[in-house]
């Protein structure tokens, strides 16, 4: 066992006028995630802290925070990889209802408007849709989002363009625009090749930097830029 020290920016809106940093105390094993530590301090130190979970496996993208400097999933996140003092904020550029949870609404508000989720009227077959390997494979890493956040927190043409999209959304766009099962392409490109659309991205990595399942966003993107050029 290890003592880490975590420092905390905590806000309650209901009491305080600003963030504090609080700093607890915690003793570890090496092979226990920092997100352990979160449920350690509430548990046992201060029950009032305030976090997101749920299947603590890298799935659901819910416990998604800026860990020392740099968004990612605590639940991912292991000890013996850290050092001594382990920073956690909530995910900046979106509004903190409590300590390390944030105001997700207008992330998934942005998701929506992609219309995530497959459109096909033409007649079903008795099974299924085929689908290649191969077109299948352009489509595998879009499908492995878990829908954290960290991405769209990090872009900073999101910091600046509240109503921009956001690399989550035309990620998501992506993924059902290069389906070749799918067909309402034309549809999907309208609602991204706006003002606040798919120009606003000025490919500067910070998506592909921060994402836990280290999914080329950017190049995603540059795919559907290609193709809009394509179709003006």
């Amino acid at each position: 066992m290890k003592k880490y020290f975590f420092r905390i920016k905590r806000f309650d809106p209901e009491k305080d006028s600003s963030p504090q940093w609080k700093e607890f105390t915690v003793e570890m094993e090496p092979t226990e995630r920092a997100l352990d530590g979160l449920i350690k301090i509430k548990e046992t130190i201060d029950g009032s802290l305030t976090f997101r979970k749920s299947c603590a496996h890298g799935i659901c993208g819910s416990c998604a925070m800026k860990i020392n400097g740099k968004n990612g999933l605590v639940c991912q996140t292991i000890i013996k990889d850290m050092p001594d003092t382990i920073t956690l904020e909530p995910l900046q550029a979106f509004p903190v209802i409590k300590d390390l949870v944030v105001d997700m609404d207008p992330f998934f508000s942005k998701n929506e408007l992609v219309l995530p989720y497959l459109i096909n009227n033409e007649p079903p077959p008795e099974r299924e849709r085929i689908q290649s390997p191969e077109d299948q494979g352009k489509i595998l890493q879009s499908i492995t989002c878990v829908m954290c956040g960290s991405c769209t927190s990090s872009c900073p043409s999101y910091w600046t363009d509240k109503k921009y999209l956001g690399p989550s959304a035309l990620l998501k766009a992506y993924r059902f625009i290069f389906d070749t099962r799918d067909r309402a392409t034309d549809e999907r490109l309208k609602r991204i090749i706006t003002h606040h659309g798919l120009w606003r991205c000025h490919s500067i990595y910070n998506c592909v930097e921060v994402c836990p399942k280290e999914i080329d966003i950017t190049s995603h993107i540059s795919k559907l830029k290609r193709m809009a050029v394509r179709k003006l």
